[in-house]
């Protein structure tokens, strides 16, 4: 129904953002929710998915036309829901997901959480000759913007938006033994390191 939504950001949580569109606010899940920050004055565009089930009707939300088509292609994958998929997406090297169906890398795809060897040779036998098209434009990034929060909310922040994302909570207590060892940082760069770290 919807292909993109216009609108000032309102609200940022660790599994979602509010966007305000001409006074109405829309709750968009997206992969990572640090990427955006609150401002009243300026409008940011973000490509949506609508999920319609019995009893829920949800937006997932994307920088970028490219990320919405792999999102797209990901939950035609038997076994892959919009949870799992956005788990998924919220790791920024999506070229190195491409990259990994293309060689049937099977044991890269299971390191995300919700995604056993079943479901990652799916991914590969069933997007393998569907994903080549987007390698070549496909260049996704999660803008940075720099934030004043300190150290331990962006941190909190950060380890709060992965356990969203489906990561155990022992994975992730041993990610935050490294990321404490890190320099302040604002949350998207503590949840890029924690994804880079889950993902090795």
């Amino acid at each position: 129904m919807y292909e993109y939504l216009n609108g000032q950001v309102a609200m940022v949580t660790p599994t979602y953002i509010v966007l305000d569109v001409n006074g109405v606010g829309y709750r968009i899940a997206v992969a990572n929710p640090y990427a955006y920050e609150v401002d009243q004055q300026t409008a940011v565009r973000v490509y949506v998915y609508q999920a319609v089930k019995e009893d829920s009707l949800t937006l997932f939300g994307f920088s970028d036309p490219n990320e919405k088509q792999l999102f797209e292609k990901l939950l035609g994958v038997s076994g892959i829901g919009p949870k799992s998929a956005l788990a998924i997406l919220a790791n920024p090297d999506h070229q190195a997901l491409i990259q990994a169906i293309g060689d049937n890398d099977v044991n890269y795809l299971t390191k995300f959480p919700g995604i056993g060897k079943k479901t990652a040779a799916r991914i590969v036998v069933e997007l393998q000759d569907k994903v080549d098209a987007l390698w070549p434009d496909l260049t996704l990034d999660f803008t940075v913007r720099p934030t004043s929060a300190a150290q331990s909310p962006a941190l909190a922040d950060a380890l709060a938006a992965l356990a969203s994302l489906g990561y155990a909570e022992r994975d992730i207590k041993r990610v935050e033994k490294q990321l404490l060892k890190e320099p302040d940082q604002p949350t998207a760069e503590y949840l890029r390191a924690g994804l880079r770290l889950l993902n090795k």
